[in-house]
């Protein structure tokens, strides 16, 4: 597996070795020996998996201390543009995002940490979105940020003005207007120390 460094420090892209024949591929898809040795120590607690077809955005979600969550997100079928953006007070790069090209056939994987809100667009006619969280879902610690904030400037590839979206992300405050419950100064990872 490499490690893809990114202009965010906390947020890397994997990209792993894929052993490909006639028969077609192999690749181990986590390791967490390998995860802790070139990335961060990490306990993932739960999997998830969405499909959608194109045009669906999804995001920009987190979840509030005390149940904020890192996620491992990978994309098995399709295409997405996927994103992080940093809400994390006082760091030097808040309101700073992250994007890269998830597919089947790059096989990357993307390291969302905690204090970032996570979201994607779909760019292939459906998309099977899979990914590893270190925290449960806690629905009432629910957060978001609009995907529509133009302030964010990214280029999601599709038009936000036609994007499908949920009814919840509709709803979703721009960042301007937004309280994060993130700081630099916060230790978002106290089970390690």
């Amino acid at each position: 597996m490499e490690v893809i460094k990114t202009a965010i420090e906390g947020i890397v892209i994997l990209e792993p070795k894929v052993f490909k024949d006639a028969r077609g591929y192999f690749f181990e898809s986590f390791s967490q020996r390998e995860f802790e040795e070139k990335v961060r120590k990490i306990n993932f607690v739960q999997d998830n998996e969405s499909m959608s077809s194109y045009g669906v955005m999804r995001g920009l979600h987190f979840q509030r201390p005390p149940f904020t969550q890192s996620k491992l997100v990978r994309c098995v079928k399709g295409k997405v543009l996927d994103v992080a953006v940093d809400i994390r007070n006082g760091s030097l790069t808040y309101g700073q995002y992250v994007a890269v090209e998830l597919s089947e056939d790059n096989h990357y994987q993307f390291f969302v940490p905690r204090g970032f809100a996570h979201g994607f667009a779909v760019l292939s006619e459906t998309a099977v979105f899979q990914y590893k969280c270190d925290n449960f879902y806690v629905p009432q610690a629910d957060g978001g940020i609009s995907i529509k904030d133009e302030s964010l400037d990214i280029d999601w590839q599709i038009p936000t003005k036609n994007a499908i979206l949920s009814e919840k992300d509709m709803k979703h405050a721009f960042l301007k207007d937004f309280d994060s419950p993130f700081s630099i100064a916060d230790n978002l990872y106290p089970e390690f120390d």
